[in-house]
């Protein structure tokens, strides 16, 4: 099985597969450069399906350039009929989908803990593991990796005013502190700088990312 079959069999919007594809390869990145062990193929499988159910909450009339080849209907259709299979929470629909594909249970464990909201959680965690998925999500926007501060203002500016508090004023402040926190966490056990990674840096393992076995 791998990841290319899987987004097919549960229709996942191609930008969709294309973020959790680059996602990964941000993650393989950091792992294959730290100076300390952790679990690379955890960490990638968590990546590569850490979105599963994210239609969800989409609002499928933003950026109508990647819903432009099956069209709007389609992908409404298909919305409507992951809520009617996972219900209205995207977040518990991509860990419910973890488990029905068969990830491991600690791959499970990071998809559950991949969270703006948790970034707080994330930076007390011991797990490096967790981190680094963290990590990988926030680099990545909706065309491609971004330094860390451009995303998040990139992702503030997509959700504020949808009730999330921590994208408000005093929420985004604690969010950033925690999230470039957990930068340096990363790396100061690492070989390389968050400014090596770049979508010209990980374009060569987008593929065999999409095609990864397990």
């Amino acid at each position: 099985m791998t990841p290319r079959h899987v987004y097919s069999d549960y229709k996942v919007m191609p930008n969709l597969q294309l973020h959790q594809t680059r996602v990964a390869a941000v993650g393989k990145m950091v792992c294959e450069n730290l100076t300390q062990s952790v679990k690379t193929h955890d960490v990638i499988l968590a990546c590569l399906f850490h979105d599963m159910g994210n239609i969800i909450k989409f609002d499928l009339k933003e950026f109508p350039e990647f819903r432009a080849e099956k069209g709007l209907p389609y992908w409404e259709s298909v919305k409507a009929d992951f809520i009617r299979r996972y219900g209205d929470n995207a977040h518990q629909a991509n860990v419910a989908i973890a488990k029905e594909i068969s990830l491991p249970p600690s791959v499970v464990s990071y998809i559950d803990g991949i969270s703006f909201s948790n970034l707080d959680n994330i930076l007390t965690s011991t797990s490096y593991e967790q981190k680094i998925c963290e990590y990988a999500d926030m680099r990545v926007g909706p065309y491609g990796v971004l330094p860390l501060k451009e995303r998040l203002r990139e992702a503030r500016s997509r959700y504020i005013g949808r009730g999330r508090d921590y994208y408000s004023e005093e929420g985004y402040a604690k969010l950033g502190t925690a999230a470039q926190k957990i930068e340096k966490q990363i790396f100061s056990i690492s070989k390389i700088k968050p400014e090596d990674i770049t979508d010209k840096s990980i374009s060569n393992v987008i593929e065999e990312l999409s095609n990864y076995t397990f």
